[in-house]
């Protein structure tokens, strides 16, 4: 009886140690990143697009070449591609609707809180011939970008989903609200 009690205790003691170890080794590894590739954060949007509480127009989601400095000033009003490693952009079929989210990865060493700030200083919500964008949402999560511009009624949501795909880790919110009064030439009043 005393022997079985003993193995009994040795057997608990062993899981126990075992246990331990395979916790302190998870503990250690690092966070794994959810978007780190472009396929990730294909995937991410795709989420958010199927998660039933966005309802958008028919969507092009496509990753563009980061070395097209023209393509990456106008989907994140950056003024260079300098850090962007890669961009993921999603726009209507239609462009008569003002609808564009750009999903920027940029390098670690960046500022990411000076290109956010960039970003919402010269993105072009009047892009678009007959339509402008109402509101413009942009916040990161680690070195990813994350800008919706729209309606509120599709950019709101979307950018929510954003923010509860990453679990609310997110760095600084910004956002601007466009004006519905356009400035017309003198000559045109």
């Amino acid at each position: 009886m005393k022997k079985t009690v003993i193995i009994i205790i040795s057997i608990v003691a062993v899981i126990a140690v075992i246990a331990g170890a395979i916790l302190l080794i998870n503990k250690e590894q690092p966070k794994e990143k959810k978007l780190q590739t472009a396929e990730e954060m294909q995937n991410m949007l795709n989420t958010i697009y199927s998660s039933g509480k966005v309802e958008l127009p028919q969507l092009e989601t496509t990753a563009l070449d980061v070395n097209d400095a023209a393509q990456v000033t106008t989907f994140t009003g950056l003024k260079s591609n300098t850090n962007v490693e890669e961009l993921i952009v999603s726009v209507p079929f239609i462009n008569s609707q003002a609808y564009s989210l750009a999903v920027v990865k940029v390098n670690e060493k960046a500022n990411v809180e000076q290109m956010k700030q960039e970003m919402l200083d010269n993105i072009d919500m009047r892009r678009w011939i007959c339509v402008s964008a109402e509101k413009l949402y942009i916040t990161n999560y680690e070195n990813v970008i994350f800008l919706v511009m729209s309606s509120e009624e599709w950019a709101k949501p979307v950018y929510d989903e954003f923010k509860r795909f990453v679990g609310n880790d997110i760095g600084k919110e910004l956002e601007k609200t466009e004006s519905a009064d356009i400035d017309l030439p003198p000559e045109m009043y």
